[in-house]
């Protein structure tokens, strides 16, 4: 039975590779195609709609193509006024900065307090990290609008944080630690800190550490040996940390919705808004096509990094 399986198996590959479908292209074809369906795909659709005319219509934009003597044809009118628009407004331009200024010192933040965490893990004995690991990763059991939701049930006025601070007679009044930027940084570092622990921990585990040694014995201080040895050959690990941070944190909706309110703007929300309260599918698609391609930049610089180390 075996031999009939595995002869079956052989005439099966045998077939693909006489067309030219070897084992290498399936395996490089099937996320390819996965790709194109869920991203590229609905990046046109995305794209063609920024370029289309608001229209008071179901759905609320001009046609994507458009039925002439019996054929479909592309929808060829491009209207630019919805990226003028985008970059005459104050209110795109601010969500904009503040997405890009919240995103980038959340990722600082969560460097400074995931790097010397990845870096104890990485020196624990090696029974004790397979468990530290699965302390780090078990927040991701639990769903994040959960996560968040007991975070307000911390930070709030009548909070858990703000009550024993009145208990204890540190604090007189309740601080405000909801619905502002602070309460935001809280909750994307907490969600986004394993993103930059686990990188982080995967470049600081290769390293060999018999090099701090030789730097010691060399003369050497602790500071010298870290700024000289452990944080060069850790640098990808923060790198690709950094992204897996930033990149998500600048288009976060649900954070800032819930935590920051209405006293912080960021693009995720601009983005909901226009499309599902102001209806303005083309202004919304605009704002997403604009972020994705802000986005693009600093995933291109990291793989340029990354080509160079690995030609190193």
């Amino acid at each position: 039975m075996q031999v009939q399986r595995a002869s079956l198996a052989e005439q099966i590959m045998g077939g693909l590779a006489r067309i030219g479908i070897t084992g290498r292209r399936i395996v490089i074809g099937v996320p390819l195609i996965w790709l194109m369906v869920f991203f590229l795909l609905p990046f046109l659709i995305v794209l063609k709609i920024s370029f289309a005319t608001q229209l008071i219509a179901i759905p609320p934009f001009s046609p994507l193509f458009v039925w002439t003597d019996g054929s479909f044809l592309p929808g060829l009118h491009i209207d630019w006024s919805n990226y003028q628009y985008m970059f005459s407004d104050s209110l795109y331009i601010k969500a904009y900065f503040n997405s890009v200024q919240i995103a980038f010192f959340s990722t600082c933040i969560c460097t400074l307090i995931a790097y010397p965490m990845a870096y104890g893990v990485a020196r624990a004995p090696e029974s004790w990290r397979n468990p530290l690991l699965l302390l780090i990763v078990l927040p991701f059991w639990t769903s994040l609008l959960l996560r968040v939701y007991a975070w307000i049930g911390l930070l709030k006025t009548n909070g858990v944080i703000n009550n024993v601070l009145l208990t204890l007679g540190i604090i007189d009044d309740p601080l405000p630690m909801m619905n502002n930027a602070f309460s935001v940084y809280v909750g994307i570092v907490y969600s986004y800190l394993p993103f930059m622990l686990l990188p982080l921990y995967a470049s600081l585990s290769r390293l060999d550490f018999t090099l701090l040694e030789a730097a010691s014995d060399l003369g050497a201080s602790k500071a010298r040996a870290f700024l000289s040895i452990t944080l060069p050959l850790s640098l990808p690990g923060v790198i690709a940390g950094a992204m897996l941070v930033f990149i998500p944190a600048v288009g976060e909706f649900v954070i800032p919705s819930l935590l920051g309110g209405t006293g912080v703007t960021m693009i995720g929300r601009v983005i909901w808004d226009e499309f599902f309260s102001n209806q303005a599918w083309p202004v919304a698609s605009a704002v997403a096509v604009t972020l994705m391609m802000f986005l693009v930049v600093p995933i291109m610089l990291y793989q340029h990094f990354q080509a160079r180390t690995e030609t190193r």
